[in-house]
């Protein structure tokens, strides 16, 4: 391809005007190659698979000093919005509010009541951000939740590598330069360089086509040609380009998406979409709707910048072991956990002691209900043994024995025909719904710290070695009052102790006002 012919030959160097970039984290994954840690009211972006942060809150840590990146190296100089742009799950809504605000972090979090790929996803985030700002057009930077990326230098001066061509109306996507034969990612031909500002370390190209997942031999020819890289799911073009191409390739998406945001509830830093006009929405990823569109057509221009960065999906848990820290024989060993004559393994252990002895690359993963063994070689099959248990309906899908709320956590500790026990543990200043059930009662036994009771009319103090009792059809609440975490043992007991027994009528995070959300746990 002639570099002069390409659209965007020179648009890089259009303009050294200040442009506002828009950081929009995509934290709708599920996870389910990742289970048993990751499950479907606690998926993998959220909890803390690589080290003590979640993939979330490294994916916030990432955005610091993107501004500065772009230093006296690129044309043009940018800032970046003060508030994100996170679009994730519904039943998510919370922990995600929990782990930004934990990181200093302000957003609007466009909330999705169903799952609807990343097309639509980017579509109600460009529309956000031109809804925030309207006389801005700003350069969105949309980027999955649940990646890893270990040289944060290398991505922060891509990033502003793709943000200098995006300014000028390309549709600009990352690719990960490949390091050995994969056959679980989509690929990218880079085309002809193109030219940036000139003092840019980083190149781009402009953008072939897309190619999805290869067999192994057509990856190999991939790997030895040097033309393709890794699709990295790593986007970033302006808010109306992006709205521009997805109309005029998927105007159904385009339309369902607008109608969903301004049909929705805005307030409290969250966006509601109307569940009618974004269910109507088809479902369909940025690859398939946009990016492998645009080749054939002029007016939507595309770019491929590289990334080296230690990049990786941590799609399953040969990624992670992939990625983590080995002993001389190959093996990760997570908590509780010995090798014996083993090697090129991978162990985790929620709690119990895991002894791995003669094993050789296996994946063993604990958790309080659950225990994966797995080759790691077929970590991919993980997701269709999820979907059989989900066909099965077992709680080890959806749910932890040990479940985050906003205010605190409990764990099924037993559980029997008409009774269960729950361990509840409750951060001070906090506090449950005022709700009732009506199949069941509940005893409440003080282990550590203070309970203020709301039980019917009356409302008194339950301290340590106390307990009290709520009737069955009663209306009650739990709070902390105290400055230390307090700690209860719950029995229930009655003919139905399903979490849909839950009848709220007050609650501090707003769970009240969606009626679907009456049917979750406290």
């Amino acid at each position: 391809m002639d570099v002069s012919s390409h659209p965007l030959a020179s648009a890089a160097v259009e303009s050294a005007a200040r442009v506002r970039v828009q950081p929009v984290i995509l934290a709708g994954g599920s996870g389910t190659r990742l289970w048993p840690l990751s499950r479907q009211q606690f998926p993998k972006q959220l909890i803390e698979l690589m080290g003590s942060e979640s993939l979330l809150e490294a994916t916030l840590r990432r955005l610091d000093g993107l501004d500065a990146s772009a230093g006296t190296g690129h044309a043009t100089q940018f800032d970046t919005a003060g508030e994100l742009i996170v679009v994730c799950g519904s039943e998510h809504k919370l922990l995600t509010a929990q782990q930004i605000e934990r990181n200093g972090r302000h957003a609007r979090i466009v909330l999705e009541p169903c799952a609807r790929n990343t097309a639509p996803a980017l579509t109600l985030a460009a529309w956000a951000a031109l809804a925030a700002v309207p006389d801005v057009d700003p350069v969105i930077v949309a980027m999955p939740a649940d990646h890893a990326v270990s040289d944060l230098d290398a991505f922060q001066r891509t990033i502003a590598t793709a943000i200098e061509h995006a300014a000028g109306g390309a549709l600009v996507t990352l690719g990960i330069v490949p390091d050995k034969i994969e056959t679980g990612y989509g690929y990218i031909k880079a085309g002809a360089a193109l030219h940036g500002s000139g003092n840019s370390a980083i190149e781009a190209y402009a953008l072939e086509r897309f190619v999805e997942k290869p067999r192994r031999e057509i990856a190999e020819q991939y790997l030895a040609s040097g033309e393709y890289l890794w699709n990295s799911g790593i986007f970033v073009c302006r808010a109306s380009v992006w709205l521009a191409a997805i109309e005029h390739f998927q105007p159904a998406i385009h339309e369902a998406c607008i109608a969903a945001f301004e049909r929705g509830l805005h307030q409290d830093g969250f966006t509601q979409l109307d569940v009618a006009a974004f269910e109507a929405c088809p479902s369909d990823s940025i690859d398939f709707a946009v990016m492998e569109r645009i080749a054939h057509e002029p007016g939507f221009p595309g770019v491929v910048v590289p990334l080296a960065a230690g990049w990786s999906d941590v799609g399953a848990w040969d990624a992670v072991w992939d990625m983590s820290e080995k002993d001389e024989d190959g093996n990760v060993a997570r908590g509780r956990v010995l090798f014996e004559g083993s090697n090129d393994s991978f162990a985790h252990s929620d709690g119990r002691l895991v002894a791995c002895v003669g094993v050789s690359g296996v994946v063993v993963v604990e958790t309080a209900d659950a225990i994966l063994v797995a080759s790691k070689d077929r970590v991919q099959e993980v997701k269709a043994m999820v979907g059989r248990l989900k066909a099965a309906k077992g709680a080890e899908a959806h749910d932890h024995r040990k479940v985050q709320r906003p205010w605190g956590f409990y764990d099924s500790i037993d559980q029997g025909e008409r009774f269960q026990v729950k361990r509840i543990v409750v951060q001070p200043g906090q506090r449950l719904s005022l709700q009732m059930h009506h199949h069941r009662a509940e005893h409440w036994i003080v282990v550590c710290g203070t309970a203020l009771v709301t039980r019917g009319e009356e409302t008194f103090l339950v301290t340590e070695n106390q307990s009290t009792y709520i009737p069955l059809g009663t209306t009650h609440r739990l709070e902390n009052p105290g400055k230390t975490p307090l700690e209860m043992i719950e029995v229930q007991s009655g003919t139905y102790l399903g979490e849909d027994d839950i009848v709220r009528f007050d609650d501090q995070y707003g769970r009240v006002a969606d009626k679907k959300k009456r049917k979750t746990d406290a």
